[in-house]
């Protein structure tokens, strides 16, 4: 099947256009659209000019679920008046949504003034670029994720400052939401490079599962299709909004609460060893 029969160009309800997957019958960024929801999920709330300020060498973005490159897209044109070099690594199971949007660059419009990079990294799997006041050096790596994580060459890759998560839903694609993939993207982390992890989610099941694998975890910012989403991260000061005893009481009661361990969609309220766990969490001690 072509890639043109694959994905569709749509326009949402505000006029703006983006992408839709008719295999996972999911449209990217649905509601607001790809400019507006990037700038909301990751640009507003990620402090990048103090972030920036406080580091000498390369500031590292991971962009996990590249997709039609939106996120990508909005965050470097955000940031390009800040100086100092940045490395983009992003990873996806395939480039077909990613060439199938740049076939619409015009309508989709975010493309703007990028075109060529994207085109480069398309053809060679990595590009440089100068964009603005600063170098960039962006990395793709097209490769089942989950897996990925667990060879010895994700060892290899820079150290995130930033990780853009943005998978499809839990109940479309079970494997990029379990307890072990994020436990192994946190063992990854360096300890000393303070790394913030935003994404759509604002599940319990999620949350849960990002602080077993040992993140801290807070609410997230409105982004005009959900009231609240999800801002984990591997140090405290990252998160303005940590989750609190009374959330933890929720997730208690919830009925849809217990990680994931295996790539199969389910819903389960906490086991006794989950909610002792949780308990001893550094963010609620």
């Amino acid at each position: 099947m072509p890639a043109t029969a694959r994905y569709q160009l749509v326009q949402l309800a505000n006029g703006v256009h983006s992408v839709h997957s008719v295999a996972h019958r999911e449209t990217f960024h649905p509601v607001i659209g790809p400019v507006a929801e990037a700038d909301a999920l990751y640009v507003r709330q990620l402090l990048f000019l103090e972030r920036r300020n406080a580091e000498s060498g390369p500031f590292v973005f991971w962009d996990v679920g590249l997709g039609a490159a939106a996120n990508a897209l909005t965050v470097l044109r955000a940031t390009r008046t800040l100086a100092g070099p940045m490395r983009l690594v992003s990873f996806d199971q395939t480039i077909e949504p990613l060439q199938f949007a740049l076939q619409h660059a015009e309508a989709l419009g975010y493309f703007a003034g990028y075109e060529d990079p994207v085109r480069r990294l398309l053809e060679t799997g990595r590009v440089s670029f100068c964009d603005g006041v600063r170098p960039v050096d962006w990395q793709l790596h097209i490769a089942d994720f989950p897996a990925f994580l667990a060879l010895p060459v994700a060892q290899t890759i820079p150290k995130p400052h930033v990780i853009l998560f943005d998978a499809f839903s839990p109940a479309r694609n079970p494997a990029m939401w379990t307890l072990p993939l994020f436990s192994d993207l946190f063992r990854l982390l360096d300890p000393a490079r303070p790394c913030a992890l935003p994404t759509y989610s604002r599940s319990t099941m999620l949350r849960v599962s990002l602080l077993l694998a040992g993140f801290f975890v807070g609410a997230g910012h409105a982004t005009g299709e959900k009231e609240e989403t999800t801002l984990a991260a591997n140090a405290l000061s990252l998160i303005s909004e940590p989750l609190d005893r009374r959330w933890l009481q929720r997730a208690r009661n919830s009925t849809s609460a217990e990680p994931m361990c295996e790539p199969v969609y389910r819903q389960a309220p906490l086991s006794g060893r989950t909610w002792a766990r949780l308990q001893e969490h550094p963010q609620f001690r």
